[in-house]
């Protein structure tokens, strides 16, 4: 990003929190008795909010669900949040960097968040392999044009997909 940047462009993080967080371990300790052998499902999405003219809200939402045989040992969301400035950035560009690469910055401290929950829980550790957010930015931007040519005319979205 930094080496497309126009003069006049300016891109930066103000700051990073989480925004919601929760841990639900709905078998209690049964699953402590068993082989461990999760199957592991991971769901994610991005959305992003318009502050004010320079400013964006971007939430990366994860939710990791590890279930042993049927049942579900656990269930873990985690909405990391952060303020981006984006100054002089339009268009196709913004909407990349709002989808793309906020996500990317975001996910690291979503994951070191998920790795805690999780071993406070009493399971063992896990790490999240890293994310192409590139990739899954590109592929919600194809499905959106997908639906575009599918249903009739409409005005364009004003906002980049969610990417799942």
């Amino acid at each position: 990003m930094a080496d497309e940047q126009q003069p006049g462009q300016q891109f930066g993080l103000q700051r990073i929190y989480t925004r919601d967080v929760s841990y639900e371990a709905p078998e209690g300790p049964t699953p402590f008795a068993q082989q461990w052998q999760p199957k592991m499902n991971l769901d994610l999405n991005a959305k992003n909010t318009k502050l004010d003219a320079e400013h964006y809200e971007v939430v990366l939402r994860l939710t990791l669900t590890a279930k042993q045989e049927e049942a579900t040992a656990y269930i873990i969301e985690v909405q990391q949040a952060g303020v981006f400035m984006c100054k002089g950035i339009e268009d196709q560009q913004l909407h990349q960097v709002l989808g793309s690469l906020c996500p990317s910055i975001l996910f690291p401290y979503a994951r070191e968040t998920i790795d805690s929950m999780v071993v406070k829980g009493g399971f063992p550790a896990v790490m999240l392999a890293p994310i192409n957010f590139d990739a899954f930015y590109q592929q919600a931007l194809e499905r959106a044009q997908q639906q575009q040519q599918a249903e009739p005319a409409t005005e364009p979205p004003t906002e980049p997909p969610a990417t799942h």
